[in-house]
């Protein structure tokens, strides 16, 4: 089986950082690219076409609302995952309405980040925990993954081993 390459686009190094190591505990997730501003989302988008964008909404240069909606046109396969302290019903609303799988709340990833890539990947949306079901906007979306639904799963021989 071929790996899931992911882009991730977060402005603060750290937090970057972080999703970048948190992705590379799951086997078959390969981090592609890691930039830090919607132009560069767009533009690495573009070029190395993701099958997987791991995708903050404050962003400087271009709002990561926007960088999606460009993201949609010029890599349309590429599967698209919010990950984002805005938690604002019309921040999601808009989010999932343009096309993103999933949407993950920061204070949340630690728990979730990996279910939520999981759930996107298998063609579900996932929405983070607390966060309403009325803001999925998609008439035809597929099942939806709620944080508050996940089951603890148990971890891959990686992940044992890192422990």
């Amino acid at each position: 089986m071929s790996s899931v390459r992911v882009l991730v686009v977060e402005d603060f190094e750290p937090f970057r950082r972080f999703i970048a190591s948190t992705l590379q505990t799951r086997l078959g997730l390969q981090v592609i690219g890691e930039v830090s501003d919607g132009l560069e989302a767009v533009q690495k988008a573009q070029e190395l076409q993701p099958d997987l964008i791991v995708l903050d909404v404050g962003l400087p240069a271009l709002n990561g609302i926007e960088a999606a909606r460009r993201i949609r046109k010029l890599s349309p396969h590429s599967k698209i995952l919010f990950l984002t302290q805005e938690s604002s019903a019309d921040a999601v609303q808009e989010a999932l309405g343009l096309g993103a799988r999933g949407y993950v709340v920061k204070v949340h990833a630690g728990s979730e980040l990996l279910p939520a890539v999981e759930a996107v990947l298998q063609g579900s949306q996932f929405v983070s925990n607390g966060l309403s079901g009325q803001w999925f906007t998609d008439a035809e979306a597929s099942p939806a993954v709620r944080a508050d639904s996940i089951k603890r799963v148990k971890p891959s021989k990686k992940d044992a081993s890192s422990e």
